[in-house]
């Protein structure tokens, strides 16, 4: 069993390669005062992982107007991960082959294919982190399954809202 990550502790730095060339870090300090929305999708053998990287899409213009970068990563290959942004029209940043122990690090499930049709490797299940500035974890979702995941604009308003008003991180009893 993964350990999960304490809400208000820090998201830990994680590198991973990005589908547009490069590598991205993700945690630690920011350089600016924009917060971070890290979404770990399955992989491109989800469908629904589609949809909600589509939604995550359409809604980047309202995130980056609050303050807030967006990133996609999963633990697909390169192929795979080039194809959902191909599939997908993504422009927002897509991070690839995250690691098991990256997956571990951030609490996340992770799970074994069903059969070689589905994907070929452990896969992590959906995760969704907010990261304020200083990279503490303001909002943090994990699921064991593709079914539940949070929504898109209840988040923003919640980022929106905690930013503005100053809101503590919650769960932190």
């Amino acid at each position: 069993m993964t350990e999960k990550l304490a809400a208000g502790s820090a998201f830990p730095v994680t590198t991973v390669p990005l589908v547009s060339g490069g590598e991205m870090t993700v945690g630690g300090a920011s350089e600016t005062d924009r917060w971070t929305l890290v979404v770990i999708y399955r992989g491109r053998h989800c469908p629904l992982c589609t949809k909600y990287l589509a939604t995550l899409q359409e809604m980047a213009g309202d995130f980056d107007k609050e303050g807030t970068d967006v990133v996609a990563i999963s633990g697909d290959g390169l192929e795979k991960a080039k194809e959902q942004v191909s599939v997908g029209s993504l422009s927002i940043p897509v991070g690839y082959d995250l690691s098991i122990e990256q997956m571990q690090a951030m609490g996340l499930y992770i799970s074994n294919p069903r059969s070689p049709e589905e994907t070929d490797q452990p896969f992590p299940e959906p995760g969704l982190f907010v990261l304020r500035p200083d990279g503490t974890l303001q909002i943090i979702d994990i699921s064991n399954a593709p079914f539940s995941r949070p929504d898109l604009p209840a988040i923003l308003r919640g980022i929106t809202f905690g930013r503005d008003k100053g809101y503590p991180v919650r769960g932190t009893y």
